[in-house]
């Protein structure tokens, strides 16, 4: 699981900067999203193919749900979200992962309430309130501006930005909450599904498919340009090549099945 952190903390880190060349997040979801189903189908295949069990109709839905929740769904407003924000704080809220599920789980009753009144229910609930409030200050904590050599008419004007930039943040972070709250989702939902389809490579890699999938049709909200498909820029598809790779399959493997 740290390991896992670390990767995706690198891959946001990377990822924000390619969004900040101006790229539509959701083709980077979508290239991601089928380097991880390309990098998956031969391990599917040679480790699991004679183990695998019958892929039913209701499975097919399963991880088209799956793919849905934990992939483009996450990845539109996540990627939404850390255009508007930063690294840190997308990582600040992924920290909250942990706690989102956890709360989750016991709306959705899959966390037994009488648990919480032992020694270890009390650490989960104190873990999950240090965890809330240690990402809502990295989120929403600004330092004070120190000094400001601008004259009237700048500040003024750089005030004016300043405001845009607060709201820009604000509703960042609003879809970097929702992108985790769908991912913590995703691992209630995939906790249920491991057990109806325990192939690791090839149910992520199922996944993935359907996720590549719904992120190019989600991508027609930025924009309907074929050229955006068309990546120029080395760094931006030495990011996603990454991101599809360690980001995607490797730490949803790790982080599910690990």
């Amino acid at each position: 699981m740290v390991i896992s952190n670390v990767a995706m903390g690198s891959v946001n880190a990377l990822v924000k900067k390619a969004l900040d060349v101006g790229v539509n997040h959701m083709v980077v979801g979508a290239y991601r999203m089928a380097i991880s189903a390309l990098i998956l189908a031969p391990f599917a295949y040679i480790l699991e193919r004679k183990t695998r069990p019958e892929l039913t109709f209701r499975l097919l839905v399963d991880h088209f749900i799956s793919g849905l929740l934990g992939a483009s769904l996450m990845q539109f407003f996540f990627l939404l979200g850390l255009s508007y924000t930063s690294a840190t704080v997308s990582c600040a809220l992924v920290s909250m992962l942990p706690a989102i599920t956890f709360t989750l789980a016991l709306i959705f009753r899959t966390e037994n309430v009488r648990n919480l009144k032992t020694k270890a229910g009390m650490l989960k609930i104190l873990g999950t309130l240090v965890c809330i409030s240690g990402a809502l200050f990295l989120t929403f904590y600004k330092g004070p501006q120190i000094s400001n050599p601008h004259s009237h008419k700048e500040a003024l004007h750089q005030n004016d930005n300043d405001q845009d930039k607060a709201k820009n943040w604000l509703l960042g972070c609003l879809y970097l909450t929702i992108g985790t709250t769908l991912l913590s989702l995703w691992m209630l939902f995939q906790g249920n599904l491991s057990i109806k389809y325990p192939c690791k490579y090839s149910s992520t890699g199922l996944m993935s498919v359907f996720a590549a999938f719904q992120c190019a049709l989600l991508s027609l909200y930025k924009g309907r340009d074929a050229h955006d498909w068309v990546i120029g820029d080395k760094f931006v598809l030495i990011v996603i090549l990454y991101a599809g790779v360690v980001g995607q399959a490797m730490s949803t493997v790790a982080t599910t099945w690990g």
